[in-house]
């Protein structure tokens, strides 16, 4: 009773600050566009500074929320009856999402500073960004070609997944203080009359948009750390087995135990007790019919 009111407890947490976590993430993408709408001019695709516009709300919307969606799905307990391939094609379509709009926002600013003779990557908050971009297609690649596709060797699945579990929270942690840099950036850029140190509207409003992503940020980042919330391996040995490939799901259970040797030992010893029970039923059976 003490162990089921304890899971119930645990549940009540995990569904609070994941309500919390979608409600903070919504709200932000809600106030990059209010930001954009009602202090910058709105979103265009024209070379001007509307076009730039697209850069806050596609990094927020996709980069920051989305990003930080593919982080915890796993981590949701009703999809631990879902099969893990499913899981893993949900996981690498958001990453994939997320990855086009963080592209299509460096296209905008790219555009914008040409069309204006502006320098390119001149800032820290640039230097950062892209390397954020770059190490998340890297991490985005990895993914599809190690875990998702069925060619990799569990030995490497096993190894190379702690690193891909630490790579993505360090992306995404990253690209939560590079999208603070540059809305600061752009403020300090933006506001001459009155200036940001005046601290106008506008300028209090996108520092409560920072403030709203480092929540989310931090939310995303607790639940995707705890040990107790993570998917369970799968029950009875059920893999997936893809065409040519290795079953699914073993490289998560891989890193998670020692023990795997001996679970292969059980299989093959549950195996042969069913072969030979299978056995057993089929002979009485034709003595049964003879």
């Amino acid at each position: 009773a003490v162990h089921g009111a304890r899971k119930m407890e645990d549940y009540g947490r995990f569904l609070a600050l994941l309500v919390s976590a979608l409600l903070v993430g919504f709200v932000s993408v809600i106030f990059s566009l209010v930001w954009v709408f009602h202090y910058r001019e709105g979103l265009s695709w024209d070379g001007g500074p509307r076009e730039f516009n697209w850069h806050p709300v596609l990094v927020i919307t996709g980069f920051v929320f989305i990003q930080g969606i593919a982080i915890i799905v796993y981590r949701l307990p009703w999809t631990w009856k879902c099969s893990k391939l499913l899981m893993k094609f949900i996981h690498a379509g958001l990453n994939t999402i997320a990855m086009i709009l963080a592209i299509v926002s460096m296209v905008a600013v790219f555009e914008f500073h040409n069309a204006r003779n502006i320098p390119n990557m001149y800032s820290l908050h640039s230097w950062i960004g892209l390397t954020a971009v770059i190490f998340y297609s890297f991490q985005l690649f990895l993914g599809f070609a190690v875990f998702l596709l069925p060619f990799a060797p569990v030995p490497l699945r096993a190894a190379l997944m702690p690193i891909h579990v630490y790579s993505g929270l360090t992306v995404f942690a990253t690209v939560i203080a590079t999208a603070l840099m540059g809305i600061t950036e752009k403020l300090i850029f933006s506001l001459k009359n009155p200036a940001y140190s005046a601290s106008p509207p506008e300028a209090t409003f996108v520092n409560c948009l920072g403030l709203l992503l480092v929540i989310f940020g931090a939310l995303i980042l607790w639940m995707a750390s705890r040990s107790h919330w993570k998917r369970p391996p799968e029950e009875n040995a059920k893999v997936l087995q893809p065409i040519g490939g290795t079953p699914e799901g073993t490289e998560a259970e891989s890193t998670m135990t020692d023990g795997s040797n001996a679970d292969k030992s059980d299989l093959r010893i549950s195996s042969e007790a069913a072969r030979k029970q299978n056995l057993k039923l089929d002979e009485a059976g034709q003595r049964s019919t003879m």
